[in-house]
């Protein structure tokens, strides 16, 4: 399978920050990548240098084929690039936002407005597309924002944080037209804070630290790294959250998680259907009621966690 982005070797320094510190990666086409890691990893260093906005200090990059550094130019007819926050102008129309892109990006006047028409289509957006921008919901500006960047049909879609700030529905619309663009052959790469994002979006998964990946693979696969289970449950009583905790704290290496707002114990462990068992055992001794407990594989979050000792953003 022929590959959309290979980076090898990869260094970018600012003064004494080193924001890319040997990276490498390698997408295949077909595939949704999400980079991951915490504040300061490197992921918009590395999306930028992707879109031709940065140069790497040293280093290969090859997107879609074509040496990036050395004929940047080349890159940028095959890329689209949407940042964390819409950029659309608000006084104009939703079509008159795409026909404007279309244009930017070398388009006659008849071919922006073919394009403009597909895009509002894909997008949802063909009821609201004569109406000015800035009587439009914030999931609606995003869907605008990425399909402005789809009016060039690129072969690569760059998306740094594209749901940021939006309310749950609009994050799920959002994920469903990123769906659709993969379906037709758009190749995706993005960043995110949210991992339960990069679960529902990605083929692949690239949890980045220190400008270096740290981890790479499937979500399944990331979490088959963490190596370890987790028995969980959630207590009937709000007051028994911290007697539970106790009850199940020589379960694993690590103390038992509480949550109060759900009510729900969770804890870390080997062999978690053993584990599982001696967790009834525990809890029935101390007579404290549970509405669930089960065993299951770790979350992204908590992978996240395990490879890079912090708390995901």
């Amino acid at each position: 399978m022929s590959t959309f982005i290979e980076a090898h070797g990869l260094t970018k320094h600012y003064k004494r920050v080193r924001a890319l510190d040997g990276f490498d990666l390698v997408a295949e086409q077909g595939h949704v990548v999400a980079l991951l890691g915490p504040n300061g990893a490197g992921k918009t260093t590395f999306v930028r240098a992707v879109a031709t906005l940065t140069r790497p200090d040293s280093g290969t990059l090859r997107v879609a084929g074509v040496d990036a550094i050395a004929s940047p130019a080349k890159v940028r007819r095959v890329i689209g690039l949407a940042g964390q926050y819409a950029a659309v102008e608000p006084a104009m129309t939703g079509r008159e936002n795409l026909e404007m892109v279309g244009r930017l990006f070398g388009l006659s006047r008849g071919e922006a407005k073919t394009a403009s028409t597909r895009v509002l289509r894909e997008f949802a957006l063909d009821d609201s597309a004569d109406r000015p921008v800035k009587t439009y919901s914030g999931g609606m500006r995003r869907r605008l924002d990425l399909g402005a960047s789809m009016v060039g049909s690129p072969r690569l879609l760059l998306l740094d944080e594209p749901t940021t700030g939006l309310d749950p529905r609009s994050r799920i619309e959002l994920w469903e037209a990123i769906r659709a663009l993969v379906q037709h052959g758009t190749d995706v790469l993005l960043t995110t804070q949210y991992l339960d994002e990069a679960d529902q979006l990605a083929t692949d998964i690239v949890i980045i630290d220190h400008g270096r990946v740290v981890a790479a693979g499937t979500p399944t696969d990331l979490k088959a790294k963490a190596g370890r289970d987790v028995v969980e449950l959630h207590v009937h009583d709000p007051a028994d959250l911290q007697p539970a905790g106790r009850a199940l704290a020589t379960l694993g290496a690590d103390a038992p998680r509480l949550d109060a707002a759900t009510r729900r114990v969770s804890v870390t462990v080997e062999n978690g259907t053993d584990r599982l068992i001696d967790a009834v055992r525990a809890l029935d001794e101390t007579a404290i009621a549970v509405d669930d407990i089960a065993v299951r594989r770790p979350t992204l979050d908590e992978v996240f966690l395990t490879l890079t000792g912090k708390e995901s953003a």
